[in-house]
């Protein structure tokens, strides 16, 4: 049985991929874009959707997230993820192998290859690890997992410490056209920290960990990368130092891309304090301070920064219930990620809505050289229609994912995902009876 079509009508058409942002139709049919246009004709039996005053775009692509699945299910599954991202506006997600087991040989590629068929909203493109068990000791069958199916190499969560097994692992990845992804740390210099090394870690008595952990990694990685010539990525870039390098290396021909996520782009280490050690700050890299955000998102207007990406780090309630010092690091953010951004930088007018969703959509799958990110006629139909000044409200009953681990729980912000389509299906609608809280028991 054929899906009907569906059109789109008199939208805001923003896609950065062919420089387009007016007012037009668009018409998905058979799974791909049929056409983009001006007053086009609804198909007989065509679903409408009325999108006046409404951003049309293609589907968010998220370099970085975690599904947890297999091994931690009781944070996240492969089918309670992308319902998140598609309640996000996202259709294409790449997730980390920092599952149990690790995704590190071909097996475990193919096993999750198959849960993601079974299970997922969207398409789920998985990242293999650079190291077997992300142990730092040995390396991964980088050629079977790419037959398998992954997009790119990381031990995101665990940084490679050995130089030479780093430059090892670059050379395979460019062997196999596979872009290397970097969570830049130096576990010396980190060792034991709990959120950024600053006043405020010193005021609230917390152990520290400084930029240079970040930002010394980042030169040696970008000095391994010009000499194997791989394409590197840097995940969740947070200092102001690594961008100075990372924009070095760059105008010196080294393939290097990176990405931000919304919450180092709009949040600082006092948040730490202001919100009394609540653990939903506690992530790594750390909260930095407000010279490193402004850095950040002087970087995203630049060029510097390629994509945003939420690294989506789901965590049970009972172990962001710890004390700060023993709570796991990550938060939540495919659902909350549109919302921050808009609220934070729209009305402020620091980024404008083409340059929103470039970084969302187009420039991630250049950073990757994937499909999509585009609304070009004949691709797969991954559109995400969202308002610029509906709200949201953040509920634990309104969330898709199967955790809460969210600064942004209980607020409201501007910013809305209206519907998102895969493939032309409509995979989530807004439901503004899901935003209202629980009523609480009647006494007795």
């Amino acid at each position: 049985m054929t899906d009907k079509p569906i059109l789109i009508a008199g939208g805001r058409v923003v896609d950065p991929s062919r420089g387009v942002d007016q007012v037009l139709d668009v018409l998905m049919k058979d799974g791909v874009i049929a056409r983009v246009g001006e007053r086009i004709a609804a198909p007989k039996g065509a679903d409408v959707f009325y999108a006046e005053g409404l951003v049309v775009a293609p589907g968010f692509v998220d370099l970085h997230v975690h599904f947890r699945e297999p091994g931690f299910e009781h944070k996240e599954t492969i089918a309670t993820g992308t319902a998140s991202a598609a309640a996000g506006g996202y259709t294409t997600v790449c997730c980390m192998a920092n599952t149990d087991p690790v995704i590190d040989d071909a097996p475990a590629v193919a096993f999750l290859v198959r849960r993601i068929r079974e299970t997922a909203k969207i398409r789920v493109l998985p990242i293999g690890a650079v190291t077997k068990n992300l142990e730092g000791k040995e390396l991964s069958e980088i050629g079977l997992m790419k037959a398998e199916g992954i997009v790119a190499i990381s031990d995101d969560g665990k940084p490679v410490s050995n130089g030479q097994l780093m430059r090892r692992a670059m050379e395979y990845a460019s062997m196999f056209s596979l872009p290397v992804v970097v969570h830049a740390e130096d576990p010396h210099l980190a060792q034991g920290g709990a959120m950024n090394e600053g006043l405020v870690s010193t005021r609230l008595g917390l152990p520290g960990m400084p930029n240079a952990a970040e930002s010394a990694m980042v030169a040696r990685d970008l000095q391994i990368a010009a000499l194997t010539g791989t394409p590197l990525h840097f995940a969740h870039v947070s200092t102001k130092e690594s961008l100075a390098l990372i924009r070095q290396a760059r105008a010196s021909g080294v393939k290097v891309t990176c990405e931000a996520t919304p919450h180092h782009l709009t949040l600082t280490d006092d948040a730490v304090s202001r919100s009394r050690y609540d653990t939903n700050y506690k992530m790594n890299p750390p909260l930095r301070t407000e010279e490193d955000r402004q850095a950040l998102v002087d970087a995203l207007n630049d060029g510097t920064i390629d994509a945003i990406a939420t690294d989506h780090a789901p965590h049970h309630p009972d172990e962001k219930a710890l004390e700060f010092a023993d709570a796991p690091f990550g938060i939540i953010g495919l659902e909350t990620a549109l919302p921050v951004l808009v609220d934070a930088f729209l009305p402020a007018k620091v980024l404008s809505v083409s340059r929103l969703v470039e970084l969302l959509s187009t420039s991630p799958c250049r950073a990757f050289g994937l499909q999509g990110g585009t609304l070009a006629e004949g691709v797969s139909a991954d559109v995400v229609v969202f308002s610029t000044e509906n709200k949201t409200t953040f509920t634990a009953e309104a969330l898709e994912s199967r955790s809460r681990n969210t600064p942004w729980l209980g607020r409201t912000l501007r910013g809305r995902v209206e519907r998102t389509y895969f493939g032309g299906r409509e995979v989530y609608r807004y439901d503004e009876s899901r935003r209202r809280p629980a009523a609480a028991p009647a006494s007795r």
